[in-house]
């Protein structure tokens, strides 16, 4: 492939020369590349090929055992002043970050070739899209792109025309941990990547351009790069509401991205349009649109089963790449609680143990098409993206937060953001109940300062009078004894549709100190194991807790000092002074 773009050109031939690299591949993005590139990993042992006959098109990768997830301590915001990286991020001075991996980069691709990956993140046609160029000396990465991205040639094609794009260099170096950065520049649209093979570090259209570049690139621009799915939901007359959720880890995101509609809900239908990032744009008309940038999933195995996640578990039983799963005796992948097969060896090749530890890691991955998913919607890759009725945010939160509740305005809505939490599990880190605070589900992945991007979040109200409405969910409430309270998985569709209710003004709520609340019989809970008590316990606000929630996020955001905005103080005393009366 060649390019008549000068400055790619340039770019592509001094990051050759610094590595030296021992020949260059332009990437087409075509389907005759995708399978050069797998049986060339076949050939290496970078790939094994799975049951074809069950698994068709399915390999694994087995990545080495210091990589297997993001290092955030690793990962750094490089901007001439600290304050504008944030307490949010680390932060290292640009000069300091170039000189640090343009010394690790040196030569570091002696024998191996440098992809060229031009890739466009979101419809080539829209006008939401940006583009980026990932240079890579792993293969692996490669067809990783070409599923999670429009890559190729009308990426490449894009730029030229725009003669703008985000500038990725990556390396897998010699996947020693202790050589081993993640650098984002954003006022130069830049990223630098080296001594990871794993997803989330080496995939640069990811977290690393999508979120963080994005967010900075957004502000700039006045527009949203948000840690949020995207959900169609469709009722039986037809009509379709669209949703951007934003959930931290472990608070059921991908389930609720592919919710199945229960039984009691015929008619129903759940469009996936995104299960992880949304770019959000205001029209003309101050309507809020939304695109989910990214072509494909990189998505947690384990504990997918045909119980928890039917489209997850179908979609990914072809033409996927499985990264340190475990493998049964007849060459399938297995992970935790899939609930067919049995382990024969580990996700690192050794014959399982469970003594040992789990057959597939906690952290091991799909990377699939989106369009293989059973509830993918066309609109997708819909130039102008869909419109978004409601933004909702949630938590696992075992007591305090209710079942669902509203924001009464825009201003309250980015308090009720900024505040989301999540209570830690055991699984999780061996204890129960600590608070690990992530607004907007973004601590890892916003690009700047907090204080400036929920300035940023506040100025929208500003701009339209027809902004979404802003919710908050907790699926996670227990009871004494540890029990959950509500069923989630498909019946959360009964809190979404009080939700679209309420968008529509069909449905009334009862005024709290901390926002509005379905009354008890406002959600149909017929045919579930729900009583009036339960509900109205799911359903409970207790003020005494709300304050010792408040006085704690008052103290995180005084981390931010006198650049948090006023707006946000002011929200956040109206609240103090309610749940005193």
């Amino acid at each position: 492939m060649t390019t008549n773009f000068n400055e790619l050109r340039e770019w592509v031939a001094d990051v050759a020369e610094h590595t030296q690299a021992a020949r260059v591949h332009w990437c087409d993005g075509s389907e005759a590349e995708y399978e050069s590139l797998i049986q060339q990993m076949l050939g290496s042992g970078d790939l094994l090929e799975l049951n074809q006959e069950t698994y068709p098109g399915c390999y694994l990768h087995r990545s080495s055992p210091t990589d297997v997830a993001r290092v955030e301590h690793l990962t750094f915001v490089c901007t001439e002043s600290e304050a504008d990286a944030g307490p949010n991020n680390n932060w290292m001075a640009p000069a300091e970050a170039h000189q640090l991996m343009d010394s690790l980069f040196a030569g570091c691709m002696q024998g191996r070739t440098l992809y060229v990956i031009p890739y466009c993140m979101g419809p080539i046609a829209s006008p939401y899209a940006r583009c980026g160029v990932e240079l890579t000396d792993s293969p692996y990465v490669a067809v990783n792109m070409k599923i999670m991205t429009r890559m190729g040639k009308a990426a490449l094609e894009r730029i030229e025309r725009e003669k703008k794009f985000v500038r990725g260099l990556h390396s897998i170096g010699e996947l020693d941990p202790e050589r081993r950065y993640i650098m984002h520049f954003p006022s130069e649209l830049s990223i630098m990547s080296f001594g990871s093979g794993y997803g989330g570090n080496a995939l640069l259209g990811k977290k690393c351009h999508a979120l963080r570049i994005a967010s900075y690139q957004a502000r700039q621009e006045g527009w949203l790069a948000e840690h949020m799915l995207i959900v169609g939901i469709e009722n039986p007359r037809g009509e379709t509401h669209y949703l951007a959720c934003a959930f931290p880890s472990a608070c059921g995101k991908t389930n609720l991205a592919m919710l199945i509609p229960p039984e009691s809900h015929a008619g129903w239908k759940i469009w996936t349009l995104g299960d992880d990032i949304a770019w959000i744009h205001m029209d003309d008309n101050g309507q809020m649109h939304a695109i989910n940038p990214e072509a494909g999933y990189f998505g947690v195995v384990p504990g997918t089963n045909a119980k928890t996640n039917r489209n997850a578990y179908e979609m990914i039983n072809k033409n996927t790449i499985f990264t340190n799963v475990g493998v049964t005796a007849d060459n399938e992948p297995w992970w935790e609680d899939k609930k067919t097969g049995t382990p024969a060896f580990d996700w690192q090749g050794r014959p399982y143990d469970p003594e040992v530890g789990p057959a597939a890691h906690p952290n091991s991955r799909f990377t699939v098409s989106a369009k293989q998913n059973p509830s993918y919607s066309e609109l997708a890759d819909a130039p102008d993206g869909v419109p978004i009725s409601a933004i909702v945010f949630g938590g696992r939160r075992r007591e305090l937060a209710p079942l669902v509740y509203q924001a009464r305005d825009w201003a309250h809505g980015v308090l009720v953001a900024a505040s989301v939490a999540s209570e830690t599990t055991a699984a999780a880190t061996g204890k129960v109940g600590v608070v690990r605070r992530d607004p907007f589900a973004m601590q890892p992945f916003c690009g700047y300062n907090f204080a400036d991007y929920w300035n940023h979040w506040m100025s929208f109200a500003e701009r339209s009078d027809s902004l979404p409405e802003i919710f908050h969910v907790n699926w996670f409430r227990q009871d004494a004894d540890g029990k959950f309270l509500w069923p989630g998985f498909g019946e959360n569709l009964r809190v979404l549709r009080w939700i679209i209710e309420r968008c529509e003004g069909r449905v009334g709520a009862q005024e709290t100190a901390i926002g509005q609340l379905p009354h008890p019989s406002d959600i149909d809970v017929s045919g579930l194991d729900v009583d009036r008590d339960t509900m109205g316990e799911l359903l409970t606000v207790r003020n005494a807790q709300w304050r010792e929630e408040l006085g704690a996020m008052g103290e995180y955001l005084q981390g931010y000092g006198d650049r948090v905005p006023a707006a946000l103080r002011t929200e956040y005393q109206r609240i103090v002074e309610a749940l005193e009366n």
